[in-house]
C-alpha cells in the first residue's frame, strides 16, 4: 500500500535542487571578485574595456551569478537575466570577470530543465545571440563571421548538453515507472496464487467434510459432532492463512507469516478429517531453507492433497518428502482409478500457477497420469540458505 506522505528519498530530491543551486550561485558570485580568476569567463564583443561605475559593474557582475539560484526551477527566468546582463556586458566592455561563465551555467540549465518553453526560449536567445553579433560590429569589434558563428556552435553545444541530461532523466524516470508497473503486477499475482491455495484447499476440504457430516446424520448421527469439529477446524485454519496472507502486506514480515514445510502435517491431518487416506513420509534431515523455498513445497503439498480430495475422493495418497542439502523433492501419488486435474483450470491457477511458482524458483514441477491410473505430482525445488527472501 503507498503511503499518504512523500519518501524522504523524496523529500531530499524535492529539497536538493534548489539548495544545490543556490551554492552554485555563491560560489559563482564570491569567484566573480578573486583576482586570480579574473581571466576565466566567456568573451565575443571583445571591444576596449570602457571605464563604467563601480554601481554598474556590481550590478552586471551580480546579474550574470545570483540568478544561478533559479536554474533548476525558473531556467527562462534565468537565462533570460544571465543572458541579457551577459550582452550589456559584452556592448560596454566591461572588464573581465568570471561571473559571465554564469552564462554558460544557465544555457545548460535551460536545456536541462526548460521543457514547454525551450522551443520559444532558444529561438529568443537565437535572434538575441543575431542582435548582439551586429551590435558588437557597428561598434567595432574585432570579430569576423566565423568567431561568431563559432561562439554560437558553442552555445548549441551547451544547450544539447542540457537536453541530453533532460532526455535521460525522463528516459530513467520512465524506466522507473515500468519497473514499478512490473513489480506491482507481479505482486498481484503473487497474492492471487497465495489466495487461491488457500481458499481452494480449505474450502474443498469443508465441502467434502460437511458432505461427509450429512451422510452420517443418517447413517451414525453420534460421529456427526467430529464432522462438524473438523469442519470448525478447517474454518479456522482458513481464516489464520488468510490473516497471515493480509499481515504479509503489512508490517509484519514475510518469513514470520508463511506457513513452512514444519506445517505439512497440518495438511496431511486436515486432508485425514475429510476422509482422505493419506500416508505421510520424509527422507533426510530437515535444515533451514530460504522462505520462498518452504512455502513452494508447502503449496505443492497442499494444491496435491486438494486435487486428490477434489478428483480422488477417497483413494489413497502418499506424500514423501525429501530433503537433500541442495533441493527439496516432493512426490505425491494418488492411486486410482482418477480423474486427472485440469492443468489450466478456470482463472489460470491451480497446477498452472504452482508450476510458475516453482519455476521462479529454478525447480521443476511434473504432473502425469499413473500406469495405474492413478496421478502423479513430482516437484523439484532448490533450496536456497537465506531465510529472509520474501515469499512469492
Amino acid at each position: 500500500m503507498l503511503a499518504d506522505t512523500a519518501s524522504p528519498r523524496v523529500v531530499v530530491r524535492r529539497w536538493s535542487a534548489p539548495v544545490l543551486d543556490g551554492v552554485l550561485a555563491a560560489v559563482v558570485t564570491v569567484s566573480a571578485f578573486v583576482p586570480t580568476l579574473t581571466h576565466v569567463g566567456p568573451e565575443i564583443g571583445d571591444l576596449p574595456a570602457q571605464p563604467v561605475g563601480a554601481g554598474v559593474g556590481l550590478a552586471l557582475t551580480l546579474a550574470m551569478s545570483v540568478p544561478l539560484a533559479l536554474r533548476s526551477r525558473w531556467p527562462a527566468v534565468c537565462l533570460l537575466t544571465v543572458g541579457g546582463a551577459f550582452a550589456v556586458d559584452q556592448v560596454l566592455g566591461h572588464p573581465e570577470t568570471f561571473a559571465k561563465v554564469g552564462f554558460l551555467l544557465s544555457l545548460y540549465a535551460a536545456g536541462a530543465h526548460a521543457a514547454r518553453s525551450r522551443h520559444v526560449l532558444g529561438a529568443v536567445m537565437t535572434a538575441g545571440y543575431a542582435v548582439l553579433a551586429v551590435v558588437l560590429q557597428d561598434l567595432g569589434s574585432a570579430q569576423r563571421l566565423p568567431d561568431f558563428v563559432a561562439f554560437y556552435l558553442i552555445m548549441v553545444v551547451i544547450w544539447l548538453c542540457g537536453t541530453g541530461m533532460r532526455r535521460w532523466r525522463a528516459e530513467s524516470a520512465e524506466r522507473a515507472r515500468l519497473a514499478a508497473e512490473v513489480a506491482t503486477a507481479a505482486e498481484r499475482a503473487r497474492i492471487a496464487r497465495e489466495l487461491h491455495d488457500v481458499v481452494t484447499h480449505h474450502v474443498t476440504a469443508m465441502v467434502v467434510q460437511a458432505d461427509a457430516a450429512q451422510y452420517l446424520l443418517d447413517s451414525t448421527p453420534e460421529r456427526v459432532g467430529d464432522g462438524l469439529t473438523a469442519i470448525s477446524d478447517t474454518g479456522r485454519q482458513a481464516l489464520a492463512e488468510l490473516r497471515a496472507l493480509l499481515g504479509v502486506l503489512g508490517e509484519a514480515t514475510t518469513a514470520e507469516r508463511t506457513p513452512t514445510m514444519g506445517r505439512v502435517g497440518d495438511l496431511v491431518e486436515q486432508a485425514r478429517l475429510s476422509g482422505q487416506p493419506v500416508e505421510w513420509r520424509e527422507q533426510g534431515a530437515g535444515r533451514p531453507r530460504s522462505v520462498d523455498a518452504e512455502l513452494a513445497a508447502y503449496r505443492v503439498v497442499q494444491e496435491s492433497l486438494t486435487n486428490a480430495i477434489k478428483h480422488a475422493t477417497g483413494r489413497p495418497t502418499t506424500v514423501l518428502v525429501r530433503h537433500a542439502e541442495e533441493h527439496i523433492e516432493i512426490e505425491v501419488n494418488t492411486e486410482g482409478p482418477v480423474v486427472a486435474p485440469p492443468v489450466t483450470p478456470s482463472g489460470g491457477r491451480g497446477l498452472a500457477g504452482l508450476r510458475e511458482r516453482v519455476r521462479m524458483l529454478d525447480g521443476d514441477l511434473v504432473t502425469a497420469s499413473r500406469p495405474d491410473g492413478g496421478f502423479r505430482v513430482r516437484a523439484l525445488i532448490p533450496a536456497g540458505d537465506d531465510r529472509g527472501t520474501s515469499a512469492g
